[in-house]
């Protein structure tokens, strides 16, 4: 299996590792710390060191509550950041759900749209078509990010994810995109309870039968804290076991925070030979 992008083919027969870099002043674990270019590069630098096969570079805080920017207010705070990154030789994303914000991006040479909103926005469906070339990746979210933590609920919030992920990315097959620029990302945390997230950990093939690629983020979130009883800067040893039980499962893409921690308990887990039980259990 493999995520076609604008630049790169990404080889999907390993667990592949996603660096988050937040050029914000309010995301909500490492606000504040990468919103200058400068710092926001030298940290892109590092997480390729670190071992990260991915940067996603969002401009645009989504932890609940989080109100919404202008679209120029986001492009100014990613255009430089991405402009350099993008020369780093790696695959780019951006974290976007603005559709002004995706095209400028894709004018830089940025690989994939990471979209928490699933190309939902209007035009945002018809940007990615007509580039031809970039990965996408479609998230499902209950609601927007301002009140999307305060009363989720569903019947069945597997199933429901699934058909709502399945239908998003066949309309983009009827709009003419090929296959395999598609990934799919659950929204660990958006618009879902502590316990709809495990369900949606536990009964992952269920995702992954639909065919495509899976993202999964459960990077420092409030499940962690939830099941570990630890705030946020505490949750590094939470999130690795959640990392690893995701690519246990048959998760494709990891989105972290701590990439070289990650990439480390990917090598010991691969090593112990868990890789090819996950590929067995599949079958």
């Amino acid at each position: 299996m493999k995520w076609q992008t604008t630049r790169f083919a990404i080889d999907l027969s390993r667990p592949k590792v996603m660096g988050i870099v937040n050029v914000t002043p309010d995301s909500f674990s490492d606000g504040g710390q990468h919103a200058e270019v400068r710092s926001a590069l030298q940290h892109c630098e590092q997480l390729i060191r670190d071992g990260a096969d991915i940067l996603d570079i969002g401009g645009e805080s989504t932890r609940p509550g989080s109100p919404t920017l202008a679209p120029d207010e986001e492009w100014a705070r990613l255009a430089d950041v991405l402009a350099e990154a993008v020369k780093l030789g790696v695959p780019v994303s951006v974290d976007t759900c603005k559709t002004e914000v995706m095209a400028r991006a894709l004018d830089l040479g940025v690989d994939i749209i990471n979209d928490i909103r699933a190309l939902e926005a209007p035009g945002a469906e018809q940007v990615v078509l007509e580039h031809g070339h970039c990965g996408v990746c479609l998230m499902h979210m209950l609601g927007v990010p301002a009140t999307m933590q305060e009363q989720p609920n569903y019947g069945d919030v597997v199933s429901e994810v699934r058909t709502y992920l399945s239908a998003r990315a066949k309309k983009l097959l009827n709009g003419g995109m090929v296959r395999d620029r598609i990934c799919l990302d659950p929204g660990v945390g958006f618009g879902k309870t502590p316990e709809h997230n495990l369900d949606l950990l536990r009964r992952q093939s269920d995702l992954l039968s639909l065919g495509w690629p899976l993202l999964v983020g459960w990077s420092r979130k409030s499940t962690i804290g939830y099941v570990t009883g630890k705030p946020v800067e505490q949750r590094l040893a939470g999130s690795l076991a959640a990392a690893l039980a995701g690519v246990q499962r048959g998760a494709h893409v990891v989105r972290v925070h701590d990439v070289a921690e990650t990439v480390d308990a990917l090598k010991v887990w691969q090593a112990a030979g868990m890789y090819a039980v996950a590929e067995e259990g599949k079958k």
